[in-house]
């Protein structure tokens, strides 16, 4: 069964990046978000197998969305992406339960290894 995944960045053309990634090797991309909150709503309400989360958003940074994911679903599986030179965040990020995380610019290979890592 394909696994269901969330797209999380407040950049279209990233979104469409991971999508187009995702979906060729055989994941189901169920939402995208364009802000932490919008992403913490589209989690409650599709419940994904993954979510592929930015930390640099508007309204609601990735690091504050994945808390909140966190507290509403402690099973809850994200991979944080983050520019070159976040490293603080990144550390941030994975004591605050995130599973792994994606240095931008993207690289599908790295991208599908860190998704089969976390959810196979």
């Amino acid at each position: 069964m394909a696994q269901n995944v969330l797209i999380c960045d407040d950049a279209a053309f990233m979104r469409m990046m991971i999508k187009d990634i995702l979906s060729k090797n055989g994941y189901n991309v169920v939402g995208e978000a364009e802000n932490g909150a919008k992403a913490v709503e589209k989690y409650n309400e599709l419940k994904p197998d993954l979510v592929l989360m930015d930390i640099t958003m508007p309204e609601m940074d990735g690091i504050q969305a994945l808390k909140k994911i966190k507290e509403g679903d402690a099973n809850a599986k994200v991979i944080m992406c983050s520019a070159m030179g976040q490293q603080a965040m990144v550390v941030e990020a994975i004591q605050s339960g995130a599973k792994d995380f994606i240095v931008k610019p993207f690289q599908a290979d790295r991208v599908l290894e860190a998704v089969k890592k976390v959810i196979g």
